[in-house]
């Protein structure tokens, strides 16, 4: 199959390599048909993660069913099916507790950017589509195998209280999402801390309703300004750099939560300062499986669009120009098409 594989720091390819086939009855085989290139997957591409030459990459997709194990018995082939960037069995204790993403039976999707991917423990994992999507609700579905849910775990954990004021710290895909679930849930102050006009645009369309264009002190400053000096109630950090730590413990008020979905990469937290403010940390991999029916619910009943991070759409082809694209900024998140 064709699919998009890695080479080295700034060097993506779209290359031959074999079809997943079942490795355990618990397997299912899906036919990609949408993918995306995530913000995640640009930490191997700069360099900053080890890459093994020639691995597939890419976690996120839709698709349809093309073969199932013998233990598979919600799905045939045929389904039309939305698949979670983590894979869960749903039923073990960690599952049960609603940390779908640390199952006991964990794995990943790791050929999302392809025309088939292999999806473990599909029983628990899969959700079911009613049939081919509306071409125009694509990109919102999409966007539930992963950023949807990433953005949305970050208000559960920081607790996003109706009525309360949220900063998002951070304004790739899933800061976006995040203004987007901060709103949903009820949130009556939505701070965006971007200083790129076209996510600025997303962002007040999703429900922002301050941006904050400054960083570091600067941009934290801004926040308190906004907030009469009193700080966030609850602040999603969404990048995983320790400025952006950092900046979020900075606009936190005492007693707040920060939910934090970045992948860490050289964090330290601010730990003095949490305990003298009482300000907590909660958060990490989205446990997407947990989220995933109610968000479906939101976007089939058009309360929610969060398809349109994706500004830019190319053929699976031409994923390295959507590489380029994310890495310079010229694009927020990019859906490729097999």
């Amino acid at each position: 199959m064709r699919a998009t594989t890695i080479h080295g720091p700034g060097d993506i390819r779209v290359t031959e390599v074999p079809d997943p086939v079942l490795q355990s009855p618990t397997d299912a085989i899906v036919k990609v048909t949408a993918g995306c290139i995530c913000g995640s997957d640009l930490w191997p591409y700069r360099g900053q993660n080890d890459v093994e030459v020639g691995a597939t990459i890419g976690h996120e997709c839709l698709g349809v069913v093309e073969e199932v194990g013998s233990e598979v018995t919600s799905f045939r082939a045929g389904d039309h099916v939305i698949v979670p960037f983590c894979h869960c069995d749903n039923t073990c204790a960690h599952c049960a507790a609603g940390v779908q993403s640390a199952c006991t039976n964990l794995s990943m999707t790791t050929s999302g950017q392809a025309e088939y991917a292999l999806v473990g423990q599909a029983e628990g994992s899969l959700v079911k589509l009613d049939g081919a999507s509306d071409p125009a609700l694509v990109p919102s579905l999409l966007a539930l195998s992963d950023v949807m849910p990433t953005g949305w775990h970050a208000a559960v954990a920081a607790g996003v209280p109706e009525g309360g004021t949220v900063v998002v710290v951070g304004d790739g895909a899933v800061g976006l999402c995040g203004v987007l679930a901060a709103s949903v849930m009820g949130a009556e102050r939505v701070i965006a801390m971007s200083r790129h006009e076209s996510r600025q645009q997303i962002a007040t369309a999703f429900g922002a309703t301050h941006l904050v264009a400054a960083r570091g002190r600067e941009g934290a400053a801004e926040v308190k300004e906004i907030t009469g000096g009193i700080g966030a109630d609850a602040v999603l950090e969404c990048v995983g750099t320790d400025d952006a730590m950092g900046t979020a413990f900075a606009v936190a008020r005492p007693g707040s939560t920060v939910g934090f979905v970045g992948v860490p990469h050289g964090v330290e937290l601010p730990v003095r300062r949490m305990f003298q403010k009482n300000v907590g940390l909660r958060g990490g991999m989205a446990p997407v499986r947990r989220y995933l029916p109610e968000l479906l619910d939101h976007v089939l009943a058009g309360r929610m669009d969060p398809g349109r991070v994706f500004d830019l759409s190319l053929p699976l082809e031409e994923a390295a120009e959507g590489y380029r694209a994310m890495d310079e900024r010229r694009a927020v998140k990019v859906l490729l098409e097999p």
